[in-house]
């Protein structure tokens, strides 16, 4: 009941009105729309005020990052309307779920570290063994709600959210900083930066370890196989237990600049990554993923390239893997699996190892792009680009226990030939044979874009673009954008936008093979948005800002997986369409030098146009709210709050309804404790809100019936120095 109180609280207080004693010139509004307003470059390459950005976009930066006390990317995404941050079984890894776009391993979301993907081929999305990103590294991040793919090509579709790491500028002299607290959680961090003449030069180590939250999972899937088999062979499930959380992450991020040349590089290492409610769903305390990810890129940017004219040349690596460290137990020792008749008895008698099965992938990726912008008309500025990509997912390696046999096969190595491995036999490696679970391959695509700022008149910006994309495997694709942009008055933006997006086919949607439930499919065509937009950016007064939009989109070619008629297996086909429509409402309040509020409320509704019902999983309400107290000029206190409401079960999915849940962080920190030194006290979930996200249905039910419960009330200490 406080929780519903202080949100409430902070509701009343909202930025809807000011105080009458404010004399708002027009002269302070400019200064109030354009002195102190974030620059964004996500919407149309160049930066420019979010408020004329021919996007509905939102800018966080790191001082921002700070003051609400978050310590990975997706406590700050999860500030932004529209936005939700949702979670996979699979390493509870997040899904980015914009205006209620919801799909298994979120591949509908672009993410990108200083404008380049880190999209990978195997599923799509940003790897299986994610395991979080820390913020000490960022210096904003850049996002827009709705289609990009006119900018950035593939998988720009939902929603584009670009990290954008810090400068020398920002990072001065040598710094470091340490946090711990509930779950066994360590932070450590350190940087330096500075310039030695016209060379810049900056390095960010951050490191993390922690066991995870401990809240439990009541039942999985091996809970129903022991009632099944109930009987025949003792159960074995480990739930009720906690989902397995567990991880060591390691990030690092260098960057050497001169004059218009910058080289990046970073890696992100990931070990003892705990696989979240299990890939099955099945709990499993002992399995651990582990990961490398490693990065570089050299970049040539020069605005005034020639008289009139910017150039901007980069080429980029990316090197990612998805590894195995300890064996991932699909079904625990003992288990008869899901391999039992009708009746519920085993086929195969129980796995006194469990059913295991160890996939790894290895992955490339290089990119080469060159941008040119022309501002030579006195009513244009031009920008042209082209660009290559190749994708290589060079190694696929899997081990396992169960399947066919590939030393037993009346046809040598022809998969439907072999006697399956019988249990208890051990591990199998199936690498470089016909029996391996995805094909290895590549992709190859070329791209050009054009895009024309016309300045229809001094009040009126027409923004018009183009991309196309030709891929070597399921071949080409055209999207356009539109963006009006009406200075309607010294403080008030109006914008009507347009916009087409798409997204590329995974590889396990094209080449997965030997999958004893799913197949690939090599002809599919890759999923397509259109969508509209209506957005408002209104100052009344020097101290308050509020924006407001509608949007309506429609997603065609939905990729999913269908059951074959007469078998157990499914193939993915184009075979999903969605629409949807709602609004997003933004609001700040600086109520004085000491107090500020900031506010956010969305609403969506999405319908699943194949099953005429509403579309699963998204929450169609979301309230945000925050609110900053500086009490003094060395003390912040920051409490934020988080209502998520509304969200629907998949068709035939008889559970009740989801609950709503309302999260509350606190955050106080002190500055200059002593000279250098900062101190912050953070509490997480304050008041230990049993907050859970959807897990997905099943057959014939849930796997998971009481759904994922997110972490209870945790605490954090945190010091700074610098030197």
């Amino acid at each position: 009941m406080t929780k519903k109180i202080i949100l409430i609280t902070l509701l009343i207080i909202s930025p809807l009105s000011y105080p009458e004693e404010v004399d708002f010139s027009e002269e302070e509004g400019l200064i109030a729309l354009f002195g102190d307003e974030e620059l964004i470059s996500i919407a149309t390459g160049i930066a420019q005020p979010i408020s004329k950005a021919p996007a509905v976009a939102s800018v966080i930066t790191s001082e921002q990052i700070k003051k609400i006390g978050a310590t990975d990317i997706d406590e700050v995404l999860e500030t932004i309307p529209g936005l939700h941050v949702a979670r996979d079984t699979t390493g509870y890894n997040p899904l980015y779920v914009f205006r209620g776009v919801n799909a298994s391993f979120n591949p509908q979301v672009l993410v990108l570290v200083n404008g380049i993907p880190l999209t990978n081929l195997f599923q799509g999305d940003r790897n299986l063994v994610w395991g979080g990103m820390p913020v000490e590294a960022i210096s904003r991040i850049e996002v827009i709600r709705g289609p990009g793919s006119a900018l950035y090509g593939a998988d720009a579709f939902a929603g584009v959210i670009n990290i954008v790491t810090k400068t020398s500028s920002e990072v001065s002299g040598f710094s470091s900083g340490v946090r711990g607290g509930s779950f066994n959680t360590r932070d450590f961090w350190f940087k330096v930066g500075g310039e030695a003449g016209e060379l810049d030069y900056l390095a960010i180590l951050e490191m993390r370890s922690t066991d995870g939250q401990d809240e439990k999972i009541t039942a999985d899937a091996q809970t129903l196989l022991d009632l099944i088999t109930v009987g025949q062979v003792a159960p074995v499930s480990n739930a009720p237990g906690p989902p397995s959380l567990s991880r060591e992450n390691y990030d690092a991020r260098f960057e050497l600049g001169y004059r218009n040349v910058k080289l990046r590089a970073g890696a992100q290492i990931r070990d003892d990554l705990g696989v979240g409610a299990g890939v099955a769903q099945v709990l499993d305390p002992n399995a651990r993923f582990s990961s490398r990810r490693w990065n570089a890129d050299i970049t040539y940017d020069n605005p005034e390239f020639a008289k009139n004219i910017g150039l901007t040349v980069q080429l980029s690596y990316l090197d990612v893997s998805q590894e195995v460290e300890e064996d991932l137990v699909l079904f625990p020792a003992g288990s008869a699996g899901p391999f039992v008749d009708p009746l519920g008895n085993p086929l195969l008698g129980f796995f006194p190892d469990g059913i295991i099965g160890n996939p790894e992938v290895l992955e490339r990726h290089t990119r080469f792009n060159i941008s040119s912008s022309y501002s030579g008309l006195d009513k244009n500025e031009f920008r042209f680009g082209i660009g290559y990509y190749y994708g290589d997912l060079y190694e696929v390696r899997e081990e396992k226990n169960f399947g066919e046999d590939p030393s037993n096969c009346v046809v040598p190595n022809t998969p439907g030939t072999c006697l399956p491995i019988f249990p208890g036999s051990g591990l199998v490696e199936v690498t470089d044979t016909p029996f391996v679970f995805l094909e290895e391959d590549d992709r190859e695509n070329y791209y050009v874009f054009l895009q024309d700022v016309i300045q229809l008149s001094n009040d009126w910006e027409l923004t018009a673009g183009i991309r196309y994309d030709d891929y070597s495997d399921f071949g080409s694709t055209v999207n356009p954008r539109l963006a009006l942009v009406w200075s309607t008055a010294h403080n008030l933006t109006t914008k009507l936008l347009y916009g087409e997006a798409f997204r590329a086919p995974s590889f396990v949607q094209t080449r997965a093979i030997n999958n004893p439930v799913l197949l690939g499919n090599p002809n599919l065509d890759p999923e397509e948005m259109e969508s509209y937009e209506l957005a408002f950016d209104y100052q009344p007064a020097y101290n308050v800002g509020l924006n407001l939009n509608f949007f309506y989109y429609q997603w065609d070619d939905i990729i999913q997986f269908v059951p074959d008629p007469g078998g157990v297996t499914s193939t993915a086909q184009n075979a999903g369409e969605q629409t949807g429509y709602g609004m997003e409402f933004e609001a700040t309040w600086e109520l004085n030098e000491q107090i500020d509020f900031t506010g956010n409320l969305a609403w969506q509704q999405s319908t699943d146009e194949e099953l005429d019902s509403d579309a699963a999983n998204s929450p169609q309400k979301q309230v945000y709210l925050q609110a900053n107290w500086k009490p003094a000029d060395d003390w912040t206190v920051n409490l934020q709050a988080n209502w998520v409401i509304d969200r629907n079960r998949m068709s035939g999915d008889l559970r009740s309804e989801v609950d709503d849940y309302v999260l509350v962080d606190l955050t106080v920190r002190k500055k200059e404790l002593f000279k250098g030194l900062e101190v912050a006290f953070l509490v997480k979930n304050l008041f230990d809100e049993d907050a859970r996200e959807p897990s997905p249905n099943g057959v014939p039910v849930p796997s998971i019936p009481d759904d994922l419960p997110l972490a209870g009330r945790s605490v954090l200490g945190e010091v700074r120095y610098q030197f």
